[in-house]
């Protein structure tokens, strides 16, 4: 049996919720605010960040990128055509390059600010750093978003997918940073065509449905959040 500890709105877990869900595995999620610094979940991982995977009473798989590569280990030989890891050794580091983006670089200027500043600061007691957002800096990850935005619609528009040919784990990583935003109506879409096309396409996955349901108490999701055809 497979527990991930996450935040509904942690991009990094929604990231591996996309790819528990793609490849039919059974998960039972465990809610993990980590600002509270729970001690049970700082026993698992003592950096205290999110996702956290353990499978039955195996040892925990800490961050995003080790899950990604647990999973595709235990499990991606496994689904064939399906799995979402290159074969080729030139398109594995692309899609490891692309995730990197998506997990450090895009959450670092973007997402995590939108995140941290919309959401769980709304959740956070004010000794723990919560309560009204800063606007200095929704107005820098406003800006940065424009950037990225650019260099995905540049890929999105000479491959199939972001990384090459075929559906990886890049897609997933860009996608569950973007829909964080998305939810928050932060994304300019009409921006970057090539970039909505994509992401409809990844929306319209059945493994997206269950982010697409997910809700924030008292901030209900943007108008074109759960639209297909946005």
């Amino acid at each position: 049996m497979l527990t991930l500890y996450r935040h509904p709105f942690s991009p990094q877990s929604r990231f591996v919720q996309l790819v528990l869900a793609e490849y039919g595995a059974k998960v039972e999620f465990v809610t993990e605010r980590p600002w509270e610094r729970r001690r049970e979940f700082l026993m698992l991982n003592p950096a205290g960040s999110l996702p956290v995977l353990r499978e039955n009473d195996g040892p925990p798989v800490c961050g995003a990128f080790a899950i990604m590569e647990y999973l595709d280990e235990t499990r991606g030989y496994a689904v064939g055509d399906r799995r979402l890891m290159p074969d080729h050794p030139d398109a594995r580091a692309e899609t490891r390059r692309l995730v990197d983006w998506a997990v450090n670089k895009l959450d670092n200027e973007v997402i995590g600010p939108f995140v941290r500043e919309r959401i769980y600061k709304q959740d956070m007691p004010s000794s723990q750093g919560g309560g009204s957002p800063d606007s200095a800096i929704l107005r820098a990850a406003r800006s940065n978003i424009g950037h990225h935005l650019r260099y995905f619609g540049y890929l999105a528009a000479s491959r199939n997918w972001l990384a090459g040919e075929r559906l990886t784990f890049a897609d997933f990583a860009v996608a569950a940073e973007l829909s964080c935003a998305d939810y928050l109506g932060e994304v300019p879409w009409a921006e970057e065509e090539n970039v909505k096309a994509w992401y409809a396409r990844m929306k319209s996955r059945p493994s997206f449905r269950p982010l697409l349901a997910e809700k924030m108490l008292g901030m209900p999701p943007a108008p074109v959040y759960a639209d297909l055809d946005f």
